[in-house]
Parts: structure tokens; sequence; C-alpha cells
């Protein structure tokens, strides 16, 4: 009996190892809206969490089209996040279409937004993201949902949201140090729509553009006309486009004002893992040396 009961004693630790590994390799299946919100969220659910994105790489979240695979990633989400603000005007819908019985979480409440006219109305802006200031709330709200549904590893969340915020004031400092050596006269860029709003609040950066805050949105004939003498008298000197959008309306304006190339920027989608955006703080980074690159060129 004494053989039996030392190899039972020995295997009984090992037992409760796999169990527990076992127990551990669960993970919280989430729903994210876009890729960015994506990205924020696996920062701060790390292993734990396994992140589905709805619009894909370089896809336009405006304009967006749920099918019905969608639907399924929304029904088997545990949580699902969104940006909130107008930007996900096809969320309802496919909600309704996937029976999924939840509310997501709007990871931008608590953001000091800003609004602008727009046909006569006045719009909140929703692209938050490219403030990494913003981001910090964003990070803040995730870390609350995460928390609430998977309580055992709320430390977890609580450490790497207080790590990837630390990242965010990096990012801050990186943009304030860069366009710090650009004269104010110079911080002038020609874009595909008005995106950059928050970021040209942060570091003194003006956009213009020949849409609005949604790609849905059309210019018409006289609001081109009026940008183009605009950008002739401000004497912007370089264009960007967008890698979820369509340049052909930017480059005619480029080409009416003499405005150079500047290249492509990510702007409210993330690249694929090849390109030079994956990540939040890729897509960041880049974004803040491709404008200030630009703006130096003119100054």
């Amino acid at each position: 009996m004494k053989p039996r009961h030392l190899i039972f004693s020995a295997a009984l630790p090992l037992a409760l190892v796999l169990a527990a590994g076992s127990a551990s390799a669960e993970t919280l299946k989430v729903a994210a809206s876009f890729t960015v919100l994506a990205d924020v969220v696996k920062q701060v659910g790390g292993d734990h969490v396994e992140v589905a994105s709805l619009v894909g790489p370089n896809g336009d979240p405006h304009e967006f089209e749920p099918s019905p695979a969608d639907a399924r990633k929304l029904k088997a989400a545990s949580v699902v996040f969104v940006s909130g603000e107008g930007l996900e005007g096809w969320m309802d819908r496919l909600i309704s279409a996937s029976g999924y019985k939840a509310t997501p979480v709007t990871v931008s409440d608590g953001i000091k937004t800003r609004s602008m006219e727009e046909d006569g109305k006045t719009i909140t802006d929703p692209h938050v993201w490219n403030s990494p200031v913003n981001v910090k709330v964003w990070v803040a709200n995730i870390e609350k949902a995460l928390s609430a549904a998977d309580p055992a590893d709320a430390k977890d969340f609580q450490a790497n949201a207080e790590t990837y915020n630390r990242l965010l004031d990096e990012l801050d400092s990186y943009a304030r140090a860069k366009f710090d050596k650009v004269p104010e006269q110079e911080r002038k860029i020609l874009t595909s729509h008005d995106a950059f709003g928050y970021f040209g609040r942060d570091y003194n950066v003006s956009f213009l553009s020949p849409v609005g805050i949604s790609t849905e949105s059309e210019a018409s004939a006289a609001d081109v006309a009026r940008l183009i003498e605009q950008i002739k008298a401000e004497k912007v000197k370089t264009y960007f486009f967008e890698n979820s959008n369509d340049p052909r309306l930017v480059r005619q304006i480029a080409k009416a004002t003499g405005a150079r190339d500047g290249g492509e920027l990510y702007v409210e989608s993330l690249s694929d893992r090849k390109g030079p955006a994956p990540t939040y703080e890729k897509m960041f980074r880049y974004n803040v040396d491709q404008l200030s690159k630009a703006m130096q060129k003119s100054s």
C-alpha cells in the first residue's frame, strides 16, 4: 500500500497544477467596434482577453456595413466596447440583428469633447483617440469594465492599465517635443476629412479638410472652392490622405493649390500587421513623424 500511497501523493500536486493551468487559460471573449479601440482593449486585458474587432484593418468605422459574421462576433462576446459620440452609427442595427442582450461599454464617457458646426448643426467630434490624453480615459473605462466581467484578474487589468498610461504619457511628450521644433505658422496641413481636431487642439496644429467629421458627408463645389482659396491664403504647403478613405478629392484640391503630397496617415484605422501602424502606439508615432517632417520641410 505504501508505494501506491507515494505515487498518489506525487501525482496530486501535478493534477492541481494542470487544473490551475486549465482555469487560467480561459480567456474573456470581447468585441471592439474598430481596430484602434481593439488594440487598447488588448493592452489593458493582456492574456486574459480575446479581442475581436468588428471593423478590420484599413476599414472606415463611419461607413462600415456589418455582416452576419460580425453579428456572430457580437453575440459571442462577454463585453462589447464602442468609442461612442456618434462614431458607430451602425451599432444599434447590429445589436438588433445579433441578439446581443447587454449594453456596450462606451469608452469615451468622461472625455472633454470638442464640437463644430457642420451643415448648420452642432456636431460632437468622435475622433477622441487622436489624443493620447483622451485615450487615458478610454483605459480607465476599459479597466473598470473588464474587472467587473472578470474580478479574479482585476489586479492584472489594473497593472496593465498603469503600464499603458505611462506609455500614453510618453506619446504625448513625444508629440510635443516634435512640434515644438516647428514654427506655429507652419503647423498647417490639408487632410481628407476633419478627424484631427483633438490632435490639433493638443499640439496647436491646424488641419483643413474638404469633408467634415464623418466620411459619409460630401463637400459641395462651393465648399471646395472656399477651401482652395483658404489654403492659398494660409499657404498650406502639404497634404495627406488617409488609409481608410478615398484620396481623390484631397488630391484634386492639392493640385489646384500646389500643395505637395506628404503621404498617408492612419487616422481612424490601424494598418495590417505588415504595415507601419499595427498598434495604437505605432500609429500615433507614425502620424507625428510624418506630420512634423512635412512641416519642417515647409519651414
